[in-house]
């Protein structure tokens, strides 16, 4: 897959976000497998998209929100981001 990469012990996702939708959840890796799809509830406004996202991703990986940087793509629906040190891996691997 090519949405995830390890590097030491920080990760890195290549995310799609979806704001404004229903709730916060995880989608499913794009059609090419380059971007891993994510919902977030808050509209893309005055950073609080990616501040929504941030918490999100830290909830899910057991880390702290200052443990989730946007590598890439602060204004825009595909982002990179790293986590460091993350204590779980929430997002399935397998084939869809």
């Amino acid at each position: 897959m090519s949405w995830y990469r390890w590097s030491g012990t920080d990760l890195e996702l290549s995310v799609r976000v979806q704001p404004r939708a229903p709730k916060d959840a995880w989608q499913g890796p794009d059609p090419g497998g380059e971007h891993y799809r994510v919902r977030i509830k808050a509209p893309p406004v005055d950073g609080k998209g990616n501040e929504a996202l941030r918490r999100f991703v830290a909830d899910a990986f057991g880390v702290a929100p200052s443990k989730v940087e946007i590598l890439g793509g602060e204004h825009a629906r595909y982002k990179r981001l790293r986590i460091q040190d993350p204590r779980a891996f929430p997002i399935p691997v397998g084939r869809d």
